[in-house]
């Protein structure tokens, strides 16, 4: 396979009756999403040149995959847009990519107004009534832009990542081999398109000819029920989705699912307690912790075997790639030795659209190499350590570490000793400077009860007897529900704000 494209055609030409997207009541088989993306595509080439970008806000559905394989049938670029983000936020990444159009559904066109002209917002319903158009397409190889993903797409300044056919191909071959996919395989995709772990997803089941199976709803038993009635054999999520699957009146930890066979994760670390609370409810499946960041596409796994005894760990480089821990004079860190995080391999991206400035800080050429060789490296500035069997640990980011009493302390480092308490849901640590003018930062933490016996003088003894003075919060923040992101992470902006208004209460 060479470019994206080939993962349908692929599969149409020797798979042409298998189901390709289940959504809902609807299947549609490899042949008929191709019949459908090549009815499109027909179209979009006939009013863009080759590598124009296309907008894709559409939300999680059959009619996504087919307007994302059209523009690939055409010789574009699209772009994935989540359905949960409001007008201002989509204009924004309409006018940075230069999206010349967007294709959407009816419910969703009106928050493309202004964006784009009314001539330049499409409706795949519309174009699969209209008549077919010639197709005409141009030659697209391996490492010609297939897509841009922006990071941090809930403000104003979200980056677009650029992504080619040889990176999505990669990352796709690379996790369906770890994960041992088949065309048997049938894959729950409930994580947004727009996010590179959802995209992956869906391309990875691909490649092996599986089937994937649209979830929109992100109730817990509603995923239940879709993960029986269609014999749901893998199922992707973030730190968010264990907490709401594992609620004590979750249908998800009494039943038994004779399909499904692994459960993978990213976006944030594991905690000891939700491992522990996923192995009790079905010790039979082999649970993936992964970690990636977009700027490298797919990064690490940890082997199932080590889950239980390192539930906090991401393993090790995926096949193929290399993932090195390096101090500040570009040396590797012995285990132990914290550091940042550099992703070497197949999977490094091409930069960010529009950007060089960022793109030569972040995407940097490897030392060492005799000339003419050259290689480009991701400089995630993501801090962790190995341990002496060369599994990864994440400790936070370089731009959050912060000295405390002149010690180094990082966020994730206060979230992980407090969510080993076992006593919360969710936790987010912020680390910021006293209003007051002390020259020592405050430490504030927003949790969410595990349940409804939490009591704060409980969590506050665990931060006594478990955390070092300088790393104790100065004030704990009890909330119903952590504030997330459209991706599922936690929205440390506005929880930053839930501080700011409970200090005015004060």
């Amino acid at each position: 396979m060479y470019t994206v494209a080939d993962l349908l055609l692929s599969n149409a030409h020797t798979r042409a009756g298998a189901p390709a997207v289940i959504d809902g009541p609807d299947v549609l088989t490899y042949r008929q999403l191709a019949d459908r993306a090549h009815h499109i595509a027909g179209h979009l080439a006939a009013r863009l040149p080759a590598g124009s970008r296309v907008a894709l806000l559409l939300p999680r559905s059959a009619d996504a995959l087919t307007a994302y394989f059209a523009t690939h049938l055409a010789s574009l670029v699209p772009l994935f847009i989540h359905d949960q983000l409001r007008p201002r936020q989509i204009a924004h990444i309409v006018d940075h990519s230069e999206a010349s159009l967007a294709l959407t559904n009816r419910r969703l066109a009106a928050r493309l107004e202004g964006a784009l002209p009314q001539e330049d917002i499409l409706i795949p319903e519309d174009l699969l009534q209209a008549p077919a158009a010639a197709p005409t397409t141009t030659a697209t190889i391996g490492r010609d832009l297939a897509g841009l993903i922006y990071t941090s797409g809930s403000t104003g300044t979200a980056k677009g990542v650029m992504l080619s056919h040889d990176n999505l191909l990669s990352g796709a071959r690379i996790v369906a081999d770890y994960l041992g996919l088949t065309h048997e395989d049938r894959t729950l995709a409930l994580m947004p398109f727009s996010f590179d772990y959802g995209l992956n997803q869906v391309l990875a089941t691909f490649h092996a000819g599986g089937t994937v199976v649209i979830q929109r709803s992100a109730f817990a038993p509603d995923i239940s029920r879709t993960l029986l009635e269609h014999e749901v054999t893998g199922l992707a999520g973030v730190p968010s989705l264990w907490t709401d699957l594992l609620h004590p009146r979750s249908p998800f930890i009494t039943t038994h699912y004779p399909s499904l066979r692994y459960l993978t994760n990213t976006g944030g670390p594991l905690t000891p307690t939700t491992v522990k609370a996923l192995r009790s409810a079905h010790p039979q499946l082999a649970v993936f912790a992964m970690y990636g960041l977009t700027e490298a596409f797919r990064s690490t796994y940890l082997d199932p075997t080590r889950i239980d005894s390192k539930p906090t760990s991401v393993g090790q480089a995926i096949p193929g790639c290399r993932v090195d821990v390096l101090d500040e004079n570009g040396t590797p860190c012995p285990p132990g030795v914290v550091g940042e995080i550099v992703h070497r391999g197949p999977t490094v991206t091409l930069g960010y659209w529009r950007d060089p400035d960022t793109t030569v800080l972040v995407f940097r050429t490897r030392a060492g190499l005799p000339p003419p060789w050259t290689e480009t490296v991701v400089h995630s500035g993501d801090l962790g350590y190995t341990d002496t069997d060369g599994d990864l640990y994440i400790t936070g980011r370089r731009d959050d570490l912060t000295k405390i009493h002149g010690i180094r302390v990082t966020p994730a480092e206060i979230e992980a000793a407090i969510a080993a308490s076992g006593l919360t849901a969710g936790v987010v640590a912020l680390i910021v400077q006293d209003p007051d003018g002390r020259p020592d930062p405050s430490v504030l933490v927003a949790v969410e009860p595990h349940d409804p016996s939490f009591t704060l003088d409980a969590l506050s003894a665990h931060c006594s007897a478990e955390l070092p003075p300088h790393m104790r919060p100065h004030h704990i923040q009890v909330v119903d529900t952590l504030p997330r992101t459209p991706h599922g992470k936690p929205d440390r902006n506005r929880i930053q704000v839930l501080f700011t208004k409970a200090g005015a209460d004060r």
